[in-house]
């Protein structure tokens, strides 16, 4: 029986996700796999490419012939080249994990309201507290300003014309 290391295609149209496993050569491309040995997506970025190595060498000792992809896709993991005795290739670049939207909010959550412990989010509160006396400074003012505004609209009431007729109502 010839066994062969391939692809089995899954996932949605237009979003394909492979399976690496180990096939008699006869099957369907879909069809019943002897073991399954890692996964390989090419949509995410970068590729997700996670194989079983011992067990890809156990396979490729006793005789599996992987195909074109699959061959590929081991050489850039290093197992193909740990095979055949050769150098090492340089390593897969991998996505940074992604941190939990509860955690992103909660460190949110701590800045805003102060209580984060890094010096960063430390300085927001500082500059909070510097702005509430001026703050409490800019209301005198504020109040001034108005005073000043309240003559100038009685000015400006006086000079505008009537438009009832001039002297309508100084009889």
């Amino acid at each position: 029986m010839a066994v062969k290391i391939r692809l089995l295609r899954m996932g949605k149209i237009r979003n394909p996700q492979y399976r690496i496993v180990v096939a008699d050569s006869r099957t369907k491309r879909d069809g019943r796999a002897i073991e399954y040995v890692g996964i390989y997506q090419p949509k995410e970025h970068p590729s997700i490419i996670q194989v079983k190595s011992e067990r890809v060498q156990y396979w490729l000792s006793v005789g599996a012939q992987p195909s074109e992809a699959v061959q590929r896709i081991l050489e850039k993991t290093g197992d193909w080249q740990q095979f055949k005795g050769l150098p090492a290739p340089p390593p897969l670049l991998v996505a940074e994990p992604k941190q939990s939207r509860t955690e992103v909010y909660e460190a949110e959550a701590k800045s805003a309201a102060g209580v984060a412990d890094t010096p960063a989010k430390s300085t927001k509160p500082a500059k909070k507290v510097a702005a509430a006396p001026e703050a409490a400074e800019a209301k005198p003012d504020q109040t001034k300003v108005a005073d000043r505004a309240e003559p100038n609209r009685e000015a400006v009431a006086e000079t505008a014309e009537d438009p009832a007729g001039a002297g309508a109502d100084a009889s």
